[in-house]
């Protein structure tokens, strides 16, 4: 592995983590929020809305509780570890896409592709956009992630280290 990609990874991998913790504590709050409103007043568009923004909440909660543990462990392991390895990145990273395209595909279908405010009378339009678009948005990250574990995965397994190998050379 070269050293300018190894300066890119330990550059980029913290953004793109706090990006990405970041927008899923946004997402954390639009759901959290639809889905008390929804509990306290009956009041979802349909049962589709309702358990969709339920599983967005879940997905929420996976992304922010277990993004900064890889994050840190990045951060902070020097001799490499097994959840620094590239194998368990595409893991976590995999799940996490599949949950955001999963989470995101369902809520656009629920909503028929999206809702506009000043014509459709549904209660918390607006929060229901943000959390469709904020969950594309999570996609969107996920899938640049996956993309980039892919790409470094298969430069380091050439490399005779594997999957098990580091994102970055810990020498």
């Amino acid at each position: 592995m070269s050293s300018t990609s190894d300066v890119f990874v330990r550059r980029g991998h913290p953004i793109m983590f706090g990006l990405i913790i970041f927008f899923g504590i946004v997402e954390l709050a639009l759901s959290a929020w639809l889905t008390s409103r929804y509990n306290a007043h009956h009041n979802y568009p349909s049962g589709d809305v309702r358990t969709v923004s339920r599983f967005l909440l879940f997905a929420s909660l996976w992304t922010i509780l277990l993004s900064p543990v890889y994050m840190g462990l990045f951060l902070t392991s020097t001799a490499g570890s097994i959840f620094t390895s590239i194998a368990s990145h595409f893991i976590f990273i995999l799940l996490s896409w599949i949950f955001w395209l999963a989470g995101a595909a369902a809520l656009t279908s629920a909503l028929g592709g999206g809702l506009s405010c000043h014509l459709d009378a549904v209660s918390y339009c607006g929060q229901l956009n943000a959390e469709e678009g904020f969950a594309w948005a999570l996609f969107i990250m996920f899938t640049f992630a996956l993309l980039f574990v892919l790409v470094r995965g298969i430069s380091v397994s050439r490399g005779g280290d594997g999957l098990r190998g580091q994102l970055v050379n810990t020498a």
